[in-house]
């Protein structure tokens, strides 16, 4: 895909002088004080990069600053890559959405909805329906993550590494292990941030006959001209990844430098990382990398009804219908959500196939447009497209974890107050 100069932000209905007190704010408030070690932001709107800029550093030690080129751990927002990879097979004829999960998995017919009990010793009773695969796209599988630390069921997954990245395992062992764990709750009955999306990528794999990882290659990667997205950083662009950091209770990050002036803990060493190499695990939930560039060529083929430059990765009804709200009875994530965490909170916010969906903006207090979908990663990347007002946002750093600073409240309120000739 072309690569694009940014346009004056007031040709596409937007303001310059808002848009550069976003970075402002982002220097102020989070880079000097600190908080993060550098940002990454796009913004465009209506066929153009409007805003571009980069701030501070990749690498806080080694002094490597945030380029254009960065490649960040993009962790969750993996899930709208994998979600619309498995619906280019709905679109094939080859899976259908209300299809019971255990057609394509048997070991999983049978499994029970926790009653009580601990591992391996648990209590169950059988549920309400089959889990489907539209379970698995809008998290009402009844699936969990075990980082959730909610219940007897969310300890069976961390003592079994379920869905853990950067460990040993496969697609196959994790879909072995939950065969012998039972789900939170009755597929249908609630919505539970889960390991729900990785089932979805070892289903891409399982149906369409070629390994998850090379599908997403030849058939949304190479098309598209994301050539610097993978489940791994090859050799010859290891300089160009990012440090990852923990952001401590308090809300400073702590990392042992001698130069530092700063407290800040790194959490992953550019250096030393494990995504330097190709994983045992491919997480279609949150396993891959890639730049700021890269996932807006994504986001811009979405917003242009799932085509770009030729290239179509699903047709505009398909995509209509991964951005609907699917919750069941319409409700919205703070109705049916059982998560200790999730990348979206908000009231008004329903869940489609592979995003967030905002259904009623004044429920979120925040300012934005009915059928706007979004979605973001552990380490406080994020995005969100809005087709009412043709804008697209991607936001990167890499701090863990993402509730540890209200900056996408911030960034969507300081966006959206940039825009000057509304579309609706």
């Amino acid at each position: 895909m072309p690569a694009f100069t940014p346009v004056s932000p007031e040709t596409a209905g937007m303001s310059k002088a808002a848009l550069d007190r976003i970075d402002d704010h982002l220097k102020r408030r989070y880079i000097d004080a600190g908080r993060f070690p550098g940002t990454r932001l796009v913004v465009y709107r209506r066929g153009n990069i409007v805003h571009s800029s980069v701030q501070g550093f990749a690498d806080l030690e080694r002094k490597v600053p945030v380029k254009d080129d960065t490649i960040f751990r993009i962790y969750s927002m993996t899930k709208p890559i994998t979600s619309v990879a498995f619906m280019m097979l709905v679109e094939q004829g080859l899976v259908a959405l209300d299809e019971p999960v255990h057609k394509y998995i048997p070991e999983w017919k049978n499994l029970g909805v926790f009653q009580a009990g601990t591992a391996p010793a648990f209590i169950t009773r059988p549920p309400a329906r089959s889990m489907q695969i539209v379970d698995l796209l809008r998290h009402t599988s009844g699936l969990t993550y075990g980082f959730q630390q909610r219940s007897n069921v969310d300890a069976a997954y961390r003592d079994r590494q379920i869905g853990t990245i950067e460990l040993a395992g496969t697609l196959d062992s994790m879909i072995a292990g939950l065969a012998d764990i039972p789900l939170e709750f009755s597929p249908g009955e609630a919505w539970n941030y889960s390991v729900s999306t990785d089932v979805i990528g070892y289903l891409v794999g399982k149906i369409s006959g070629i390994p998850f990882d090379q599908y997403l290659k030849e058939r949304i990667f190479n098309p598209l001209g994301m050539h610097d997205t993978d489940f791994f950083v090859p050799a010859e662009k290891a300089h160009r990844l990012a440090a990852c950091y923990n952001a401590t209770a308090g809300g400073m990050m702590s990392f042992q430098s001698h130069s530092a002036r700063r407290s800040l803990t790194l959490q992953d060493d550019p250096a030393t990382s494990s995504f330097l190499s190709p994983p045992s695990f491919i997480s279609g939930g949150g396993g891959l990398c890639s730049t700021a560039s890269d996932y807006l060529t994504f986001c811009r083929a979405l917003l242009n009804g799932g085509e770009l430059g030729g290239v179509r990765l699903l047709g505009p009804k398909t995509l209509a219908l991964m951005t609907t709200n699917h919750l069941p009875g319409n409700r919205d994530l703070p109705e049916m959500s059982r998560s200790m965490f999730a990348e979206a909170t908000y009231s008004g916010i329903g869940f489609g196939l592979g995003f967030s969906v905002t259904m009623n903006p004044a429920k979120t207090l925040i300012a934005g447009s009915p059928g706007e979908y979004a979605w973001g990663g552990a380490a406080t990347t994020s995005f969100w497209i809005d087709p009412a007002e043709e804008l697209i946002t991607i936001f990167m750093t890499q701090v863990i974890p993402s509730t540890a600073y209200p900056v996408r409240r911030e960034l969507r309120t300081m966006v959206y107050a940039a825009i000057t000739e509304s579309n609706l």
